[in-house]
């Protein structure tokens, strides 16, 4: 693990330092601003989650009794938006961490001021502290964490600890407590990418879940370990071969890292997105050279090692496999009108299948070198005739650098409250966007 040399206050324990940071940190209307389109986007995810197989299950479970005391007890609350928000593959990334803030960030502050009663600006003011903490623990953890540990489940429970300690008004010190207790929760294995297991959406709702009941005995008084992150039995030196501790504290001044997170416009793994993104530009080409997928003899989709780790899937049995396969985006941004849920489904698979298994996958250069810091890719179609057409991206429709409009936001949650059934979706949209100006978090039917 690399030293701490340049930290401020060495006396005091990285987790210490850290809620100092975030909490020194000015939030101005722009931020809120943000932080609601963020929020918007996390509450439609959750909702358009029920309309799914994992989804009724969680609330059978919930109307079972196990957890639908959530009206009363926050972290079941939390827990049950934040498993919703991550099934549909269309919640955030934030790509230097690799980790998906929104659904554990954003269920855990708004159980707890629901609860509560809080207001609008405090929530989403929670939201940008619980956005800051996961994603800037996810920047220290190496990318060796990530090849065996799930990101948004091991670093998401400091997110939901640093946003649920707001809204709870807890000092500093009993920040540190929550924040320690949240970390020694940490856990989260790929395991489940063998079989398409439903057990990523477990790691969102849990990590949720963990940062609340961690504030909440902080609250009264129960304590935590201050070195969770750095200490010889902590979080780095369990988790992290090649951890960088010092960039946690790195560029304090920066803006929030909630501004540096990256917005889904298609419902599958980020790792594919770049490789969609090019594939919609090239369907686009071939159609206006009138040349028919037919004409294609192979695929090849050069990317950087995650994505090759994570997303090469030949053959994809299920809609899920279907969201973690580069071979069927690719197939399906040249072959289905548009990426949407259906381009996962059995019909689209087997219209896809054929293509995708033309297509051969490369780690290549300059895509390996730059991730994380950008998530990109090339993709090449050879041609029978030996023609050839190439689009390559730096960076993905929806990250920072090319960002989805307000509109595009607005009309990708209205999509996803569709979806899930919602009634009066705009209403709730309405709503949700208010509280950027002092309106009070809407009410939420989850069930």
């Amino acid at each position: 693990m690399n030293d701490l040399s340049s930290r401020v206050h060495p006396s005091l324990s990285l987790t210490e330092e850290l809620i100092r940071l975030i909490r020194a940190k000015p939030v101005t209307d722009a931020d809120l601003e943000a932080a609601a389109l963020f929020t918007l986007d996390a509450v439609a995810n959750s909702l358009a989650g029920r309309n799914s197989a994992p989804g009724r299950i969680l609330l059978s479970w919930a109307d079972a009794g196990t957890g639908r005391n959530a009206v009363a007890d926050t972290g079941r609350t939390a827990f049950l938006l934040g498993a919703l928000c991550h099934i549909l593959e269309t919640d955030d990334l934030h790509r230097e961490s690799v980790v998906h803030p929104g659904c554990v960030v954003v269920p855990a502050a708004w159980a707890l001021a629901s609860r509560h009663e809080s207001g609008g600006r405090a929530l989403l003011t929670a939201v940008l502290h619980g956005f800051e903490a996961a994603t800037r623990v996810g920047m220290a953890v190496g990318p060796a964490h990530y090849r065996i540990w799930h990101n948004t489940a091991t670093c998401g429970p400091f997110g939901s600890a640093m946003a649920a300690a707001f809204l709870l008004g807890l000092d500093d010190e009993a920040a540190m407590h929550a924040l320690g207790n949240a970390g020694s929760q940490s856990s989260g294995l790929w395991q489940f990418l063998e079989t398409g297991a439903m057990t990523k959406h477990l790691h969102a709702g849990h990590a949720a879940e963990a940062g609340v009941k961690a504030a909440e005995l902080a609250a009264l008084g129960f304590t935590g370990p201050a070195r969770i992150l750095e200490g010889e039995k902590g979080f780095f030196r369990a988790t992290c071969p090649d951890a960088n501790p010092a960039a946690v504290l790195h560029d304090p001044s920066a803006p929030w890292q909630l501004l540096r997170t990256s917005i889904k416009p298609w419902p599958s793994c980020r790792h594919t997105h770049p490789t969609i993104d090019a594939g919609e530009e090239l369907r686009s080409r071939l159609t206006e050279d009138r040349v028919s997928a037919e004409e294609i003899e192979e695929i090849e989709v050069e990317t950087y090692q995650a994505a090759l780790d994570v997303c090469d899937r030949p053959v994809a049995t299920s809609d899920y496999e279907a969201k973690f396969s580069l071979q069927h985006s690719i197939a399906a941004a040249l072959l289905c009108p548009t990426v949407d849920f259906e381009a996962f489904g059995e019909a689209a698979r087997a219209r896809c299948r054929a293509l995708a298994s033309s297509v051969k996958l490369r780690l290549a250069e300059p895509w390996a070198s730059a991730y994380p810091v950008s998530w990109g890719g090339r993709v090449t179609l050879r041609l029978r005739n030996g023609g050839e057409y190439i689009a390559e991206r730096e960076h993905a429709r929806g990250d920072p650098e090319a960002p989805l409009s307000r509109d595009q936001m607005i009309e990708k949650a209205l999509m996803l409250l569709r979806h899930g059934g919602t009634e009066n979706p705009e209403r709730l949209v309405e709503g949700l966007l208010s509280m950027a100006s002092g309106g009070r978090p809407p009410a939420l039917d989850i069930g």
